[in-house]
């Protein structure tokens, strides 16, 4: 998939000058624990990027558990990382790719001008391949990323409303189908879907082995949805739909958004309608 690196890959290229690693390793249940494995070991040069901290803005009534960060603070801690706009970066994290999708997705939404992979097998793939790492802290050079927003590749809650039930628009719930169906929500106060959404489960994007699957691959898992739809995708805060927005985006879809607040947003509308079961 032409979004994601290997290990082997990025062992041969990480002392190229304009790669920047970044280690986006995240646990919801405790907070804290990417921060103690980057200092116990990361690959070498990484930088660290925390979902909570640095990939998050202040959360509200509204927004979702999850909401976008403050750009401008982004581009600075970027820029401050070795980051600047034209920049190659390789996220990796322990976890799927979920949090370094979200990186990932930033990056564009920024407007970096640079390639962004992700790292395929994430930390866990390239420890068991028995290559280097290092528990030192970097001293990156500091580069100037140029913000560039673009707003385009985004949908909020009016916009989704507005369209539900709309021909030519397509919800993509990015959860795992218990929590699409409302049958258990372990994480937000409501359980089921926005009405009208289809269920494709992020992680179904990932082969057995855990590796992305091809292009070719993830065609497949989205052959009932049509080229020429505007597919809106969300999860529960927005995080785990970015492994999706890529999938789709390699899958050679091009009207592709993300809801940023996703159902954790969605909820906190009281009259914002919601659907159980089977679409």
């Amino acid at each position: 998939m032409k979004f994601v690196v290997t290990a082997a890959w990025l062992l041969e290229h990480k002392e190229d000058k304009n790669l920047v690693i970044a280690d986006c390793r995240f646990r919801l249940d405790d907070v804290q624990a990417g921060d103690i494995a980057y200092r116990t070991a990361h690959l070498p040069g990484a930088v660290r990027l925390d979902l909570d901290r640095d990939l998050t803005g202040g959360k509200g009534e509204h927004g979702g558990r999850h909401p976008l960060p403050d750009l401008a603070r982004l581009a600075g801690k970027l820029g401050e990382l070795g980051i600047g706009s034209g920049t190659t970066v390789v996220a990796y994290d322990d976890q799927g790719g979920a949090m370094a999708s979200r990186l990932w997705w930033l990056l564009r939404y920024a407007g970096h001008e640079g390639k962004a992979y992700i790292l395929d097998g994430g930390y866990t793939g390239w420890e068991k391949a028995g290559y280097p790492l290092d528990s030192a802290g970097p001293a990156p050079i500091k580069r100037d990323f140029r913000l560039q927003v673009r707003p385009e590749m985004t949908a909020d809650v009016e916009e989704v409303r507005s369209k539900l039930g709309q021909p030519g628009v397509v919800l993509v719930d990015s959860r795992e189908a218990p929590r699409y169906r409302g049958e258990a929500e372990p994480i937000d106060r409501k359980a089921g879907h926005i009405p009208g959404a289809v269920n494709r489960f992020w992680g179904e994007g990932r082969g057995t082995d855990g590796a992305w699957k091809s292009a070719e691959a993830q065609s497949e898992r989205f052959a009932d949805l049509s080229r020429d739809d505007e597919i809106i995708v969300y999860c529960g805060s927005g995080v785990t739909a970015c492994p999706n927005v890529m999938a789709l985006e390699a899958a050679g879809f091009t009207r592709v958004k993300l809801y940023p607040g996703s159902w954790s947003d969605w909820i906190s509308y009281a009259d914002n309608p919601i659907a159980t079961g089977e679409e």
